[in-house]
């Protein structure tokens, strides 16, 4: 991917904020209906439980409302809404333009459809937008997995999960919180991880997994080389919560250790698009993130799609 131009007006996140399904299925609620059982999961997975519930309209209407109030700003200031979701709530309109109206923002609307890459690639987007003049950009990761979940499978039906997570940008004259980009994608792989339109989802586990560790650790490193740093330097990882075991192999191959790994996939599941945005918003709510740290987010998804980004929390000096 391209360096970032010098000069180019930067961003920052203000405010941030998480909504998950009202439901908890927890691994022994699964295993009552599956051929599964809770060690069976957590061995595979390192997933304990998830939610489900809602639709990816109303989920990102919660979390996006809590970031904009936690960034103090007017709906109305707001410039463009991006939203990652794999699973809108209809064909036409986008479920932007849905979130748009309950939100009472004034400003363009688009939905990303990047899978479980979607929110780093909204992001991305996100930055582009104010480096060419925007101001204020909301910036959403949601999806609704449950519902094209087939629940009869063991493979599928113990990974997903519904969830959504938020953050507002904020233009910054003084520094730039981007500090390196990368987006990729592999459509020869895209028959290993996919729903067709009114199916359920369809995954090659194995072959997933052996493309994902190897694509977020490339990705990964282009970002890390685009921002002039060493996998050493950085404070935070925030990878896709797909698997435990993608996870640690992909922190492995990076040199990081899982300790410096954002997680919150036991809890929450494989959310897609709003997995990222989840994990980030934990790990600021806990404090694990302080002015100048560096983070990494990266993460894969259907398609194959990967994407990540750099970032030096709270700008840096251009």
């Amino acid at each position: 991917m391209p360096n970032i131009p010098s000069g180019a007006r930067g961003a920052v996140i203000t405010g941030w904020g998480s909504a998950l399904g009202e439901n908890t299925v927890t691994n022994e609620d699964l295993a009552r209906v599956l051929d599964t059982s809770n060690e069976w999961i957590i061995e595979r997975t390192g997933i304990l439980e998830r939610h489900v519930g809602g639709s990816t309209a109303s989920l990102s209407i919660e979390s996006g409302r809590k970031a904009l109030q936690m960034a103090g700003v007017d709906p109305t200031e707001i410039d463009a809404l991006v939203l990652a979701t794999t699973t809108p709530d209809r064909s036409v309109p986008a479920t932007s333009a849905t979130v748009q109206n309950a939100l009472g923002l004034k400003c363009g609307a688009f939905d990303v459809n990047a899978a479980c890459s979607g929110f780093v690639y909204a992001m991305i987007n996100a930055h582009g937008l104010i480096a060419m003049g925007a101001r204020k950009v909301l910036v959403i990761g949601t999806d609704t997995l449950a519902r094209i979940t087939d629940w009869t499978d063991r493979n599928t039906a113990v990974l997903f999960a519904d969830g959504s997570g938020a953050v507002v940008l904020e233009a910054s004259d003084t520094g730039s919180q981007l500090l390196g980009w990368d987006i990729d994608a592999d459509g020869s792989a895209e028959k290993y991880l996919y729903a067709e339109l009114g199916g359920n989802i369809k995954m090659e586990g194995k072959e997933v997994f052996r493309r994902a560790v190897r694509i977020m650790v490339d990705s990964a490193q282009k970002s890390l080389a685009a921002a002039g740093i060493t996998a050493e330097q950085l404070t935070l990882v925030v990878p896709h919560q797909a698997n435990i075991r993608i996870i640690q192999a992909a922190c492995e191959r990076l040199g990081v250790p899982m300790d410096k790994a954002a997680l919150v996939l036991q809890h929450v599941g494989n959310t897609s698009s709003a997995s990222i945005p989840l994990a980030l918003v934990d790990s600021l709510d806990r404090g694990r993130v302080k002015q100048g740290d560096y983070l990494l987010l990266v993460g894969f998804g259907a398609g194959m799609t990967a994407a990540s980004a750099v970032l030096q929390w709270g700008g840096s000096a251009s």
